[in-house]
């Protein structure tokens, strides 16, 4: 065989690894078991069966992230998005399924590679407040991490500090104030500046801006994507905030009590919603369009983790749900280009 006087090596690498997803959540469960007390281990020991209580959190979900896309995770309080964003950043383990990380598997690592693949996939909370130590310096709590793992040279950590302070709208001039002497807004800012500061891939933003202002949340927002365009960062942007997700996001994950139940491009996502969930949630949306509409929660609450129904786990919910829901749980499929859902409906068409 010749080879190919073409061929460039380095190119080959370089288009390899723009192909590969930065992240890849396979077929990721998380279920969490409430562990018998004493009383419960009393009666057991006197021959009553145990009940052992099970949270669905996360139900066989798989998506991709590629590099500087930002993803947004949406859904109902309790629909397991908070816990998925948690196991991409690594903050819990998946019961099942894979992490696969620049396409390797993140459970077969090293100790050391474990370390980076932390360092590169960071974690933004809801509450600053509750997330910064209160005990700490500003200086010392966006400094700490990068200095323990030397992101760059101890002589050259002050500039770091300052420059990435600057950056997310910090005056470096009150590193030495505590969390507490901020408003909510530039405590955010600080944890962004944390987050930052050990020059991570990608961002997990759990609920990001939901305990801020509107026009502070314009602010941060604009400041998520001022900083993608400077570090060339990947965002999974976590929120029930159908509006925030819209104007952020390349594309939308839907989440529904533990299961990705719908995933496309924002534009045809918002344009041609396929699962009767999505269409429901997007049905809320204030528009300009529909400004003498009436509006609608969805019917019903959300079923419990504890014990999912059988099925499609909406069709409690659901106003087109037939006795296959009820039965089968329905595959995530194509429903257009880069589209998926998994709604028994779609076999009808």
């Amino acid at each position: 065989m010749t080879s190919d006087p073409q061929a460039n090596p380095a190119t080959d690498q370089v288009a390899d690894k723009q192909q590969t997803p930065l992240l890849e959540i396979d077929h990721v469960t998380r279920r969490f078991e409430r562990k018998p007390d004493f009383a419960a281990k009393l009666a057991a020991r006197l021959g009553a069966p145990i009940n052992r209580r099970t949270v669905h959190a996360v139900d066989d979900a798989s998506f991709a992230i590629h590099r500087r896309e930002v993803v947004g995770l949406v859904g109902e309080s309790g629909c397991g998005k908070s816990t998925l964003g948690r196991i991409v950043a690594g903050i819990d383990n998946p019961t099942e399924g894979r992490i696969l990380y620049n396409g390797q598997d993140v459970a077969h690592v090293s100790s050391r590679d474990i370390d980076q693949f932390h360092l590169k996939i960071q974690m933004i909370f809801q509450d600053p407040l509750d997330s910064l130590n209160p005990r700490y310096r500003i200086g010392k709590s966006v400094s700490e991490a990068a200095r323990y793992h030397k992101v760059v040279p101890e002589l050259e950590m002050d500039a770091h500090i300052e420059k990435v302070l600057l950056q997310c709208g910090v005056d470096p001039a009150t590193q030495n104030r505590f969390p507490h002497q901020f408003s909510g807004g530039q405590r955010q800012r600080i944890g962004i500046a944390r987050a930052l500061a050990v020059r991570p891939e990608m961002v997990v933003c759990d609920e990001a801006v939901a305990s801020l202002d509107v026009s502070i949340q314009a602010q941060i927002i604009n400041l998520f994507m001022d900083l993608r365009d400077e570090y060339d960062l990947a965002y999974l942007f976590v929120s029930h905030d159908i509006g925030v997700v819209r104007h952020i996001s390349d594309r939308v994950v839907v989440m529904y009590l533990g299961r990705i139940v719908e995933q496309g491009s924002t534009a045809e996502l918002f344009a041609r919603p396929n699962h009767p969930y999505t269409q429901a949630l997007l049905g809320q949306v204030p528009s300009l369009k529909r400004r003498h509409s009436s509006f609608h929660t969805i019917k019903g609450e959300i079923p419990s983790p504890l014990k999912p129904p059988s099925g499609c786990h909406f069709h409690p919910r659901c106003p087109h749900a037939m006795d296959i829901c009820r039965q089968a749980r329905p595959p995530l499929k194509n429903v257009a280009s880069g589209h998926m859902a998994a709604c028994h409906l779609n076999d009808q068409s």
